[in-house]
């Protein structure tokens, strides 16, 4: 196995693994034992401006691309086929789709960094871990809206089929993940590599609050309040 080789094995065949090991035990270390540190650090208080418009289209964008990606990645290839929806199909349904939230996410993300970089006050209280936390979403991101124009030359959605298998037995736990995507795009797997990598730094950033979004949902099902008077 010559050094190419092995790269891309660990790459994509091992390094998800770390990267999703690291996501939830570090977000349980965090939380068990950095409870103070766990928010989203809100710039609001300082400076208002932007922050609203920047801040709804970066949210729906990135939950769009989230649970889209979880959904088209994840769906074994047979439900697409039983429901009649032919690889090229969904590949095309999947490029409008990045598209329109990929569009959206990046609008609201040059928004918050212009917002967060051009305030003197919010600048100030910037810290590092938040300009590079920033900057890899944006490559991620950049490199994800390029790979729709390289999608695009290949209709006939065999790429994604590949995509889709190397994610799937990535999390069913299937050593051949990796060699699906051999042949696949330079832009595809840097895309891959920057978006694992988002995961590993996660639980370090104030990304964490994102398991307090999902925690949320649990309010939806509480029992109502009861307020008795004296």
């Amino acid at each position: 196995m010559n050094f190419t080789t092995y790269l891309h094995q660990f790459l994509y065949g091992i390094y998800p693994y770390i990267a999703l090991a690291v996501f939830l035990l570090g977000s349980l270390v965090r939380f068990e034992r950095e409870q103070y540190t766990w928010k989203s650090d809100s710039s609001q208080l300082l400076h208002a401006g932007r922050l609203r418009l920047g801040n709804i289209l970066f949210h729906v964008g990135v939950l769009g691309l989230f649970f889209g990606h979880l959904v088209g990645l994840l769906t074994p290839v047979m439900v697409w086929d039983a429901l009649g929806v032919t690889h090229s199909v969904k590949q095309l349904v999947a490029m409008a789709a990045g598209g329109l939230f990929g569009s959206l996410c990046l609008a609201g993300l040059l928004i918050l960094i212009h917002r967060r970089l051009t305030d003197a006050r919010i600048a100030a209280v910037t810290r590092p871990g938040d300009k590079l936390l920033l900057l890899w979403l944006l490559v991620t991101l950049a490199l994800g809206l390029s790979t729709i124009a390289e999608s695009a030359q290949h209709r006939d959605g065999h790429m994604m089929v590949l995509l889709m298998t190397w994610a799937q037995h990535i999390v069913t736990f299937r050593g051949d993940a990796a060699s699906f995507i051999v042949g696949a795009p330079l832009l595809f797997k840097l895309h891959l590599f920057m978006g694992l990598t988002l995961f590993a730094i996660f639980p370090f950033t104030r990304l964490v609050h994102v398991w307090s979004g999902f925690a949320t949902l649990g309010y939806l099902g509480r029992a109502w309040q009861l307020v008795r008077p004296r």
